[in-house]
C-alpha cells in the first residue's frame, strides 16, 4: 500500500475519541442509531402486519403468475452479499485500510444499486405488462406502499454510502471515521435484514 494511502489511517489514536466518552459506555452516534432503527423496525412492522391481514380482501389478484420469483430470489441474494462487503468496509476501516474500506464501500453501492434496479424493473413489469396498480386493489397498494418504502430506504443507504467514499478520495478520511461507517452499517444491515422478512412474507407466502 502506498504512504498517500496510509497516512490518513495510519496512525491510531493515542487518546479516547470524544465520541466515545459517554454515560452508556456506547458512542452517541450508535445510540441515536439505534434508536432511529427501533422506531422504523416498529414502523415496517405495520407495515408488514397490514399487507398480510388485508391481502386476500376484494381484488385479490392471482400473484403467482405475476411474480418474478426467479428474479426476485437472485436480487435478494444480491442485497444479502452486499452486508457482507458492508462488514468488510468496518472492518478495514477499524484497522486502518484506506484502500479496502474503498473497495468494500463500491461492492455495497453496486450490489444495493443492482437490487434496487432490479426492483424498477418488477415494478415496471408488473404496472404496464400485468397491470397491477397501486389503486387497481387493496393487494396493490399494500404491497407497492411496503416493498416502495423499502427501496427508498436502500436509496437513502446507497446516498450515504457513496457520500463517505466520494470523501475517502479528498484526502481526509481518519481511522476516526470508523464509528462513521459503522452507524452507517448498522442502518445497511437492518435494511438487508427488513427484506430478508418481506421476501418470504410478501412473495413466498403466495405460493404456500
Amino acid at each position: 500500500m502506498s504512504q498517500a494511502h496510509t497516512e490518513p489511517l495510519g496512525k491510531a489514536s493515542e487518546h479516547v475519541h470524544p465520541e466515545e466518552q459517554t454515560n452508556t459506555g456506547i458512542p452517541n452516534k450508535k445510540v441515536a442509531m439505534w434508536a432511529f432503527l427501533a422506531s422504523d423496525c416498529m414502523f415496517f412492522g405495520t407495515l408488514i402486519s397490514t399487507h398480510l391481514i388485508y391481502r386476500k380482501t376484494t381484488g385479490y389478484p392471482d400473484v403467482t403468475h405475476i411474480f418474478d420469483i426467479e428474479l426476485t430470489t437472485g436480487s435478494t441474494f444480491i442485497l444479502l452479499m452486499s452486508s457482507l462487503f458492508m462488514a468488510l468496509a468496518v472492518s478495514a476501516m477499524h484497522k486502518g485500510n484506506l484502500n479496502n474500506a474503498r473497495w468494500s464501500l463500491g461492492a455495497v453501492i453496486l450490489f444495493g444499486s443492482l437490487f434496487l434496479g432490479a426492483q424498477v424493473y418488477e415494478f415496471h413489469h408488473f404496472v404496464h405488462d400485468l397491470g397491477l396498480t397501486i389503486n387497481g386493489s387493496i393487494f396493490g397498494t399494500t404491497f407497492y406502499t411496503l416493498t416502495g418504502t423499502h427501496g427508498i430506504h436502500v436509496l437513502f443507504g446507497i446516498i450515504w454510502l457513496s457520500s463517505w467514499l466520494i470523501y475517502s478520495f479528498f484526502g481526509t478520511m481518519k481511522r476516526e471515521h470508523a464509528l462513521d461507517i459503522e452507524v452507517a452499517g448498522l442502518y445497511w444491515h437492518f435494511v438487508d435484514i427488513v427484506w430478508i422478512i418481506i421476501f418470504p412474507f410478501v412473495y413466498l407466502i403466495e405460493y404456500v
